[in-house]
């Protein structure tokens, strides 16, 4: 069954198999997590307990994770990697809560963890032990997918498209797919980039000949979290939205050009007005003069 869990920065999913008493803890690199044991019995003094986390899968490359020893934390056989890293839950201990807060992840964290507790009286003997299996993993942005801007006539021609995607983990997948057909397309280029914090960016960019109808999606695949994310692009929708955009153009040109005739028109009723003006004056002023000599 799914459960939630709350890191500082995110809330934390993991799952409980219970057959094979295990969980298994998703977590994002730098994040926080909590590494579940409980054990339901009576309570224990504490003096008596022994509390041990070791790596399950890997226990030569590292045999303590944790170490509690008759109510008291044990460094002195905890592996470097885990110094100051790693918390018990004080106030839960008693009750029988021997989970284990771990800080800071990265991916070198990756293990199956054992929860051991060994209550010690006339002799020792085991009354708890659990597995947690932690994986890491981030989702990734949405990707953003953009291409060229081209006619219906430029059919034939190799046009590029871009995807980009990032602050996801682990490494992803990156699928082209070709929609009218639903056919995968190999990239032309792909950059997946490793940052400071753990995370991963991906580019990636495919030539092909342009259609007449082109429809191109490009797909982020984070398998530890089962997603896919795509985005898609249409070319006769570019194509429709370019052919707007020229009429608005061709609608712009035209009221300038008429704008242009009606202050011509305007100039010349100006110009036709002053030259009448003109010619009426110097007929009326021969007139006069005509006039003065009789």
């Amino acid at each position: 069954f799914f459960l939630q869990i709350t890191s500082p920065s995110q809330s934390v999913s993991f799952y409980r198999t219970v057959i094979a008493l295990e969980e298994i803890i998703v977590s994002k690199p730098g994040d926080n997590a909590t590494l579940s044991c409980i054990h339901r019995e009576p309570e224990r003094r504490l003096k008596d307990l022994r509390v041990y986390w070791q790596i399950a899968d890997d226990p030569e490359d590292c045999s303590v994770v944790h170490a509690l020893i008759s109510g008291q934390d044990n460094e002195s056989e905890q592996c470097i990697h885990f110094k100051n890293r790693t918390r018990l839950f004080w106030d839960r201990l008693e009750k029988g809560d021997f989970s284990l807060l771990l800080l800071n992840l990265s991916k070198s964290d990756e293990h199956t963890y054992k929860c051991v507790v060994l209550q010690r009286t006339e002799y020792t003997k085991l009354i708890h032990q659990a597995k947690v299996v932690l994986s890491l993993a981030a989702s990734y942005s949405q990707p953003i997918l953009s291409g060229p801007i081209r006619n219906n006539d430029s059919a034939g021609e190799e046009v590029t498209f871009s995807c980009k995607s990032g602050n996801g983990y682990p490494k992803p997948n990156v699928y082209w797919i070709n929609k009218t057909d639903n056919s995968h397309l190999d990239p032309s280029e792909l950059n997946i980039t490793l940052h400071a914090d753990g995370t991963y960016s991906v580019s990636s960019t495919l030539k092909v000949k342009a259609t007449s109808n082109v429809q191109i999606e490009c797909s982020i695949e984070n398998k530890i979290l089962h997603e896919n994310l795509s985005a898609n692009y249409t070319q006769q929708n570019q194509s429709n939205g370019s052919s707007t955009e020229s009429h608005k153009n061709v609608e712009k040109n035209g009221r300038g050009a008429q704008a242009a005739g009606i202050v011509s028109v305007v100039i010349l009723i100006g110009l036709l007005v002053g030259l009448t003006c003109w010619l009426w004056r110097r007929r009326s002023s021969k007139l006069i003069s005509y006039t003065g000599n009789e």
